[in-house]
């Protein structure tokens, strides 16, 4: 390129992006026509005269974004760009603020008496714990799932924690989320109290979940002492490869002759396909099978995640 032509190009460039000029404006002043500036600003990018720096408050990859959307036909996919030397606690942090950010954006977009539901997990104590104080919302926010226990990502703090940041009421479910038998979770749905609090997770309008692993580096059932290494090898044996509401699902979504998911209190996943939007917040690459299965299920609307999982999630679909 010449040095007169790359002196036209930095110029025209100039003029439309730091002068904020319009192309009939340039096309006027250089005596040519609109589309004679129009493809020298194509050229001017081609020729790399033009260079693009964005500085974004959390780095993300937009082309693992599109990838994700493309494939899986997604509402929206926000994928943290990460450094091989970040720590796993910061990576964690880190996709719940994506993910908090994205909820920043929907949430005042919801109409009035809306209200919002909450599952449990490490992504979803992240994303809660990242979300800030906005009171004048004043959005409900319900339980999806029966509580766990004392710890804090697992238990139904989270549920309040939300509210409280929003301004809103919060509604327990008042019931274990495993129990010994289908007998028992039979009983505790006949109690009005549980019957009413499913009946208000069916109604949310926004839900916040993680996604749940079968692999003992990742089970949120395992952390919080529910089942034991040989209950996760047998799901295993049955094909189980994640988990969502604490319901059991195989590589292609399906739950379907999984006996767990009797014991199971709390939403059905057929009732979370039926809520708007949901969140799902998960990262780790031993989770790839788990997010995919809940991909091939269509139980989310939007994925918060990093590239690395990404990549593995893509790589497993074959993409």
């Amino acid at each position: 390129m010449t040095g007169e032509r790359e002196d036209l190009l930095a110029m025209v460039a100039t003029l439309y992006y730091k002068l904020h000029q319009s192309q009939s404006e340039i096309a006027q002043r250089l005596s040519v026509s609109n589309s004679t500036v129009s493809r020298l600003l194509k050229e001017a990018w081609e020729r790399g005269v033009i260079e693009v720096q964005i500085h974004s408050p959390i780095p993300r990859d937009f082309r693992l974004e599109q990838q994700l959307l493309d494939s899986f036909h997604l509402r929206d996919a926000y994928v943290l760009e990460t450094k091989a030397e970040t720590e796993e606690s910061t990576l964690l942090t880190t996709t719940g603020q994506l993910a908090a950010a994205y909820l920043q954006r929907v949430i005042p977009t919801l109409a009035p008496g809306s209200s919002i539901g909450v599952a449990w997990g490490t992504g979803v104590h992240a994303t809660v714990s990242a979300l800030p104080n906005n009171f004048s919302h004043q959005i409900d926010v319900a339980q999806l799932m029966g509580g766990v226990g004392a710890l804090a990502v697992d238990s139904p703090d989270l549920a309040r924690m939300v509210a409280a940041k929003l301004g809103g009421r919060h509604y327990d479910m008042h019931a274990p989320v495993l129990v010994e038998r289908p007998d028992v979770r039979e009983l505790f749905l006949k109690e009005p109290v549980v019957r009413d609090s499913i009946q208000r997770a069916h109604s949310v309008q926004l839900a916040i979940t993680g996604i749940g692993s079968v692999d003992e580096r990742a089970s949120s059932f395992l952390r919080a002492g529910l089942l034991t290494r040989a209950d996760l090898a047998e799901l295993r044996n049955l094909g189980a490869v994640g988990e969502m509401v604490g319901r059991f699902f195989n590589a292609q979504g399906i739950c379907d002759g999984i006996d767990i998911n009797q014991r199971i209190i709390g939403i059905e996943l057929a009732d979370l396909c039926r809520i708007p939007q949901v969140l799902a917040v998960a990262r780790g690459i031993e989770k790839a099978p788990a997010i995919l299965g809940a991909l091939h299920g269509k139980y989310l609307t939007v994925l918060a995640t990093d590239d690395a999982t990404a990549r593995a999630i893509l790589a497993q679909e074959g993409k």
